[in-house]
């Protein structure tokens, strides 16, 4: 895989661990964590949650846009940008025009919602406790809003090494320009 890889799902999902063990595998590869350009506002920061504020939803954007900008940049000195974050509904859509490079791939990690609340349960990081967001709510903004479009893996049974082996498996199918 050449290029950049999208790889998204709800919180809990897998996807840093996945998009990390992918970036190892390729032989010139850049982890791109969305989530970083999130962190990055020292001040001023607000959550985007549900019934967000425009601000939020501008925040939002401009960390979609700044992760789209710096896997461009990473592509274009010759690595594959394995960008991980949390890209759901019509949002999808947006984040895949944002993407200059060519070839451009979307995986979709989609591990029913019983594992999504199980991985959440035993992880240090929280992503829904004490959030607006429940395993329920998200799951079901991605089943119902998200566009049915690269490749969508139901993760639920899978080992991330196994998750890896299936991405690069079906990486035509996750070409989406």
């Amino acid at each position: 895989m050449q290029g950049v890889v999208l790889v998204t799902g709800v919180m809990a999902a897998g996807k840093s661990t996945v998009a990390q063990l992918l970036a190892e595998r390729l032989p010139r590869a850049a982890h791109v964590r969305g989530d970083v350009f999130r962190r990055m506002i020292v001040s001023g920061r607000q959550e985007y949650l549900p019934g967000a504020s425009d601000e939020a939803l501008a925040q939002l954007r401009l960390r979609y846009r700044l992760s789209a900008a710096t896997a461009d940049a990473y592509a274009e000195a010759g690595f594959t940008a394995v960008v991980q974050d949390v890209v759901l509904g019509a949002e999808l859509t947006a984040y895949v025009r944002l993407v200059r490079t060519r070839p451009l791939y979307v995986v979709v990690l989609a591990p029913d919602a019983g594992t999504v609340a199980a991985r959440e349960a035993g992880r240090a990081k929280t992503g829904y406790h004490g959030a607006a967001w429940t395993v329920p709510a998200l799951d079901e903004a991605l089943r119902a809003s998200t566009p049915p479009i690269g490749l969508w893996l139901d993760t639920s049974a899978q080992t991330p090494a196994e998750t890896v082996e299936a991405v690069l498996a079906g990486r035509e199918r996750a070409r989406v320009l």
